[in-house]
This record gives structure tokens, sequence and C-alpha cells, in this order.
């Protein structure tokens, strides 16, 4: 079925859910749009991501995304805060940077949004809560 379902409980608009088939394609569309924002911001990609649209939920995870001297200064106590912090930045620059690409490509209003770095394991992921659900 295409379109906007129309509730029967109230008169909001309620998106149908993804195929399978839907759900992989936006999956990968936003794992390369991804690897090609950071590569172009940063210079560098990481060495994996992984896109997955579950529920109401996009998670977002990423590793292998230090630079050599970064792994350097993470090997120390100080220098993993000092790359938490930096990275905290990249983070919150990406979020403002594409919010408004992944509501679009989702056809969704974001709800919740929540990260973590992790310096000493070169990981990160992002965990996106919409106010839809789309599986």
């Amino acid at each position: 079925m295409e379109g906007n379902l129309i509730s029967v409980y109230n008169s909001e608009k309620v998106e149908p859910k993804l195929s399978e088939q839907q759900r992989k394609q936006l999956q990968h569309e936003i794992k390369i749009y991804l690897q090609q924002y950071f590569k172009q911001k940063l210079g560098k990609g990481v060495d994996y991501n992984k896109v997955t649209i579950c529920e109401d939920m996009l998670i977002i995870r990423g590793e292998g995304f230090l630079t050599e001297p970064e792994k350097f200064i993470a090997q120390t106590p100080s220098g993993r805060k000092t790359i938490r912090a930096s990275r905290t930045h990249v983070v919150l620059q990406h979020w403002h940077d594409n919010k408004r690409y992944i509501e679009e490509k989702l056809n969704a209003k974001v709800i919740h949004n929540v990260f973590d770095i992790e310096p000493e394991n070169d990981f990160w992921m992002n965990t996106v809560v919409f106010d839809r659900y789309f599986t």
C-alpha cells in the first residue's frame, strides 16, 4: 500500500512501515552518505560503519575513525579524555549538519538522540529515536 494512512483513532497521518527491501535500501543510502560526509569533512572516513533501522530507531556505529596521532594520544587516560572531547565536537557538528537529511530520508522527526565515543576502542555509536515506527 503506497502513501500515508489515516489513523482510525485520530486525524493524524500514519506512515506505513518499511518493507524489508525499503529498510535495507535506506540503511545503505544513509551509510554511503555518512561515509562521504566524514571523508569530506575530516579527510578520513571510518574503517567500518553500520547503519541499522529497527522499530523506531536508527543506530549508526563506526570503528576505525581515529587518526594515527589520535590513537597514540588515546593510550593514556588524559589522552582519551582529550580525544573524547574533540570527537564529541565532531559528532555534534555531524548531527547539526545531517539531522535534517536523516529526518527527510526517513520521513520522521527525531525525538531522542544519544551518542557515545570510546577512544580506547576506536569506536563510536549514535542512536536516534523517531516519532514513528519503521518496522
